[in-house]
């Protein structure tokens, strides 16, 4: 069944045309109602029993692993960011000198500085493959870069599961398949598509795969989950918790110290895991995409984006083709010698049109709570710049920052 605008679940305000799920999303009541009776709960802990430290982190990853396709929900742990995800891995990998990690240019930061910190420390080498010049084909053209960069001497494939800027996908399962034929650890950073882009953890295999909460999860800041795959099962966690350790249920026995680690992904959990506000936001957001399902949710946003997309090209500005980018989160780019910047600003403050700027580009996020007056409202505001980037009026256009916010306003 194709999913209806569900706007009326969220409370954005009116006259706001909020398209940047990609920085961060709006949460929605439940999650909002989820997250205010947890804080009064608070009010009395003589209602918490030592169970309370493991229900609401066990239906969290229950929940996680339907949404990725996990067959197993002691697989995935509760972290509180992709760094932190990403840092596990670097922690457990053998990077030998001669090796290399192989990654996409301009991925985002967190799956990025520890690469590069831990090849210094080892004598091995950071393997970045560079976007494409060429538009046309280049989700193809880039992935065929990243089979072409992997060899035997790679020890480590980490990538975003869509590029953060643009959406571009990447043949992930092929990738996958590479990497796994050389033997080398396979880390995906979901934030920018879990939730929102179907994803099949049997067919893409990752040996780890992570993803914060805030973003297209409709979760809080400061939690998510991460899959724990194999080639991890019984490595060493980042912390040494003590919910981490065998037998940390039974809290009348806890200095016992017992030394071995619980069986589970559980072992990987941050510490100070019984995060009794965000946890019950969390389940409330990823009981919401359950019901919702990523294939419907990239459906609507399909929906939203044709439209949009065929009056913006008619306007000159540029938008990748389809099977170039995702419909929940594309690039728009600039005729060329306008500011994306400036642009930003003028929807921002004329057309109350949320959007954010990467690189030269204007990132355009919808979510389920968009319809088509928000998109409407973006198209007629890139109309009026359109029209506005004469040979008198572009110069407000390649205003410094200081400028433009004073001509903005």
């Amino acid at each position: 069944m194709q999913l209806e605008c569900l706007r009326s679940e969220y409370s954005l305000p009116k006259g706001e045309h909020y398209l940047n799920c990609a920085f961060m999303s709006p949460i929605s009541r439940p999650v909002e109602n989820a997250g205010a009776s947890a804080m009064q709960r608070l009010r009395w802990p003589g209602e918490f029993t030592s169970d309370d430290f493991f229900a609401e982190a066990d239906q969290a990853r229950h929940r996680f692993a339907r949404l990725i396709g996990a067959t197993n929900a002691s697989r995935i742990a509760i972290v509180p960011s992709v760094s932190y995800g990403i840092a596990l891995a670097a922690r457990n990998v053998d990077l030998p000198r001669g090796a290399n990690v192989v990654i996409a240019g301009g991925q985002f930061p967190s799956n990025v500085h520890i690469w590069m910190k831990l090849a210094e420390r080892s004598g091995a080498t950071v393997r970045t493959v560079e976007r494409p010049g060429a538009m046309i084909g280049r989700a193809a053209t880039w992935s065929e870069r990243i089979l072409d960069a992997i060899d035997h001497d790679t020890a480590v494939v980490a990538l975003g599961t869509v590029d953060w800027t643009d959406g571009t996908p990447f043949a992930l399962n092929e990738i996958g398949v590479r990497a796994r034929a050389v033997g080398a650890a396979y880390i995906l950073d979901g934030i920018q598509s879990i939730g929102a882009l179907p994803f099949d953890l049997g067919i893409v295999r990752p040996d780890l795969m992570v993803a914060s909460a805030y973003k297209w999860l409709g979760g809080p800041t400061g939690i998510g989950a991460a899959f724990i795959g194999e080639r991890f099962a019984q490595a060493d966690p980042i912390e040494e918790t003590w919910l981490g350790r065998a037998g940390s249920d039974n809290f009348s026995h806890l200095t016992d110290y017992d030394v071995e680690y619980r069986s589970t992904a559980e072992r990987f959990d941050q510490g100070g895991r019984a995060q009794h506000v965000l946890l019950p936001m969390l389940n409330a957001a990823l009981e919401q995409l359950l019901t919702r399902d990523p294939a419907r949710i990239q459906a609507y946003c399909r929906d939203l984006v044709l439209t949009l997309s065929n009056a913006l090209v008619s306007l000159g500005f540029d938008i990748d083709a389809e099977e170039d980018r995702c419909n929940h989160l594309f690039a728009v780019r600039l005729p060329h010698g306008l500011s994306a910047l400036a642009a930003q600003r003028w929807l921002k403050s004329q057309c109350r049109v949320h959007v954010a700027v990467r690189e030269s580009s204007l990132r355009v996020s919808p979510n389920v709570y968009n319809d088509e007056s928000d998109m409407d409202a973006l198209a007629t505001g890139l109309a009026a710049i359109s029209r506005r980037s004469t040979p008198t009026m572009l110069h407000a256009f390649r205003a410094p920052a200081s400028a433009w916010r004073s001509h903005a306003q």
